[in-house]
């Protein structure tokens, strides 16, 4: 099977500025967690709550598929962490 991401709900981690989502390779789930940082840089303005964080996470979601599924196909675990220099 190949990861898929039938499910839209993401979530904001505070204690530790990330955004998680889920993936999922059959019955398998996937846990992906997106430094908020990443989210940021991409932003023309300071970034001033987790709704506008979010709202930006969506806008860049098709491109965050893509390197969650290229690193997930190089080293599958059940928990990824997106970075920076993954883009």
């Amino acid at each position: 099977m190949s990861l898929m991401f039938p499910n839209a709900a993401r979530s904001y981690d505070d204690a530790k500025s990330r955004i998680r989502f889920l993936g999922h390779d059959g019955m398998f789930e996937v846990k992906f967690f997106v430094d908020a940082d990443v989210i940021i840089r991409g932003l023309p303005h300071q970034v001033t709550d987790e709704r506008e964080l979010l709202v930006a996470f969506d806008r860049m979601l098709d491109k965050i598929h893509v390197v969650a599924a290229r690193l997930y196909k190089k080293n599958a675990r059940a928990s990824i962490t997106i970075g920076r220099s993954d883009f």
